[in-house]
């Protein structure tokens, strides 16, 4: 018989590069109260990097959101998601604007695919496994709300908007 420990576990990710462009994934070392840092545990941040446009998704961030949650989700030495956006502007203003006039305007088939992308990506966030804390640093307006809204969680600075 083998012992439990001797068995490898298996990667349930779907993919092994879930980076994509305008979104950061990083784990880092879960603290105790005192700051001390706990081996072998940590919590992992997923950020929206698009501050030029207030941290809009784009279509690609969509997709680098989903994968991170799951591989989040996945990852066995990871406690808690931390959910945020880059800067004190934005958390998130919801889908991206410009993307949308230069490239869903009047193709409403593409962007039926990519409602489709989104609400996959509200599901990552609520079918997480960890604790989702959605850190509003600014505003969360429009679909940024919705996204905001899956988490388990939002923890808000002083000037943060919501609407």
């Amino acid at each position: 018989m083998t012992k439990r420990s001797e068995v490898s576990l298996v990667d349930h990710n779907l993919t092994v590069d879930f980076s994509a462009p305008g979104v950061r994934y990083e784990k880092r070392p879960a603290k105790r109260a005192d700051g001390s840092v706990i081996d072998g545990l940590y919590n992992v941040w997923i950020t929206l990097d698009n501050p030029s446009q207030y941290n809009s998704y784009t279509t690609e961030m969509v997709k680098g959101v989903i994968l991170g949650f799951r591989a989040a989700s996945n990852a066995r030495d990871v406690v808690a998601v931390v959910f945020t956006g880059i800067g004190d502007k934005a958390f998130c203003t919801g889908g991206n604007t410009k993307e949308y006039a230069e490239y869903y305007a009047g193709r409403p088939q593409e962007y039926r695919q990519y409602m489709r992308l989104f609400n996959d990506m509200v599901s990552s966030i609520l079918g997480c496994d960890k604790p989702v804390i959605c850190r509003a640093n600014g505003m969360r307006i429009g679909g940024g709300q919705e996204i905001g809204m899956a988490c388990d969680f939002t923890i808000a600075q002083d000037l943060a908007r919501f609407g």
